[in-house]
């Protein structure tokens, strides 16, 4: 994709994630990497900075002998994802008005 993620609209995709479930790092990965070009690598600092906030929380949970780290969302996390979500809801109204809306007023 030619658009890139901010860390804001990252944060949000991140905390979306855990909101549906609870979910391991390589998972949350794989469910951005349709949208995000980014190194599986370089979506840990992202959890760190969720979980420092207190908008995540983690949990470890044995799976095929070893241990793997899951990621809940908090309700602080819930509380910033719905304001991501209004944010969202906003910024691509006023993206439409400009690049739907203008193609659909030189139509007419």
């Amino acid at each position: 994709m030619v658009y890139q993620l901010t860390p804001a609209l990252l944060d949000a995709m991140v905390l979306a994630i855990a909101e549906s479930e609870d979910a391991y790092g390589y998972m949350i990965a794989q469910r951005l990497k349709n949208i995000a070009s980014q190194k599986e690598s370089s979506l840990y600092p992202v959890l760190k900075r969720l979980l420092e906030a207190g908008l995540l929380e983690t949990y470890d949970q044995e799976y095929q002998g070893r241990n793997r780290r899951y990621y809940r969302i908090t309700e602080e996390g819930r509380r910033r994802l719905a304001f991501y979500r209004k944010e969202w809801d906003e910024f691509k109204a006023a993206a439409d008005e400009i690049l739907v809306g203008g193609e659909q007023d030189e139509q007419e």
